[in-house]
């Protein structure tokens, strides 16, 4: 095991207990046999990741993480909030995996979302005053550039 994924599976901050946590919950979801999910589970815990996802069928499908936000407002710290821990979880698992299981992050923006207050900031709020409540995307683009201001 690299000294890496070592110290990544030894950590106890957050995104480290959710990664161990979301492997164990993949290895049981994806290995049917028990005897073979500890077997699995035992050769990524050892830095084998890589001999596990050949080993087991099924197991070596991409993990997906997701993550979404409402874009009613301008970005702020909870938007933010929302991407990184996800971002944080998913670097955790790719520490102590190795890089070794493919993953991938799914961002999406609820365009759907009603706007439920005017932003501070910007041009032509009136415009947005006439559509509050409306999905984004039937909302104007108070800057004039696209379809709406979901776009």
């Amino acid at each position: 095991m690299s000294s890496l994924a070592t110290l990544a599976y030894a950590g106890r901050a957050w995104p480290f207990e959710q990664a161990r946590a979301l492997i164990a919950r993949l290895v049981k979801s994806r290995v049917q046999d028990h005897a073979d999910q500890k077997q699995a589970l035992s050769l990524i815990e050892a830095g084998k990741t890589d001999e596990a996802l050949k080993q087991f069928e099924g197991l070596d499908r991409p993990v997906i993480f997701e993550t979404g936000y409402g874009p009613s407002g301008l970005p702020h710290i909870g938007t933010f909030g929302e991407v990184a821990r996800t971002t944080m979880v998913r670097q955790a698992f790719e520490a102590m995996t190795g890089n070794a299981w493919r993953t991938r992050l799914i961002c999406f923006s609820d365009d759907m979302d009603g706007l439920r207050k005017v932003p501070e900031g910007i041009p032509n709020p009136e415009i947005l005053r006439e559509d509050l409540f409306k999905p984004l995307t039937v909302v104007r683009d108070p800057f004039g550039e696209y379809p709406s201001f979901g776009e």
